[in-house]
C-alpha cells in the first residue's frame, strides 16, 4: 500500500511534466535543452539531514524543464515531534504527498487538523503552508516546488515569509 501510494505520487509529477534533472548540474542554472529524460535513483541524491531528519535533494531550485523554472524536488524522512523548518509561504507552487506518517498540517494559516498517509497538499503562490511530525514513527514524504515559464507569480506580499513561534 506505501509503496502504491509513493508511485501514485511520483505518477502525478511525471503526468504534470516535472521531469527530473541530473544531480551533477543542480549547481548551475540548466536550460530546457539540458534536460533529459531519467531516473534518478535516491543513492545519488544530495542529502542534507539534521536533528529534524534527512531530506535527499532529487532536484534543486535552478531545475527547469519544458513548461517549469526553479523547480525543488526532495524526499524527506521527518523525525517524531519535527518539521523541516516553521509554516512558511513562497512564489512557488507546491505538491507534498505523505507516504507515512501522521502529523500536524498548517494550510493557509490554520493550524492544527490531520496530516496522514496518502493526504496530498497543494500550495498555491504565497500561500501558508507547512507540516509537523506530531506521531511516534518517522514521517516520509516528497514535495515538488516549482514557477510557471512564461506565468508570472502573484505579487510578493508584505510581512514575514517564515511563522515563527515565540
Amino acid at each position: 500500500m506505501k509503496v502504491t501510494l509513493f508511485i501514485s505520487g511520483i505518477i502525478i509529477g511525471v503526468g504534470l511534466g516535472y521531469l527530473l534533472i541530473p544531480s551533477s548540474s543542480a549547481n548551475t542554472k540548466i536550460n530546457s535543452e539540458s534536460i533529459k529524460t531519467q531516473v534518478i535513483s535516491r543513492a545519488d541524491t544530495d542529502r542534507e539531514s539534521g536533528n529534524w531528519g534527512i531530506l535527499d535533494k532529487y532536484t534543486y531550485d535552478q531545475a527547469c524543464t519544458y513548461g517549469t523554472e526553479d523547480m525543488f524536488t526532495a524526499y524527506v524522512e521527518l523525525m517524531p515531534g519535527q518539521s523541516v523548518h516553521p509554516p512558511h509561504r513562497h512564489a512557488e507552487e507546491e505538491f507534498l504527498f505523505i507516504i507515512d506518517g501522521t502529523g500536524v498540517w498548517t494550510v493557509d494559516g490554520k493550524e492544527q487538523f490531520e496530516a496522514k498517509s496518502g493526504d496530498l497538499l497543494y500550495a498555491s503562490p504565497w500561500k501558508w503552508h507547512g507540516v509537523q511530525n506530531t506521531g511516534t514513527e518517522t514521517m516520509t514524504f516528497f514535495f515538488l516546488k516549482w514557477n510557471n515559464k512564461e506565468v508570472s507569480p502573484p505579487a510578493e506580499p508584505e510581512g514575514a515569509h517564515v511563522k515563527i513561534n515565540n
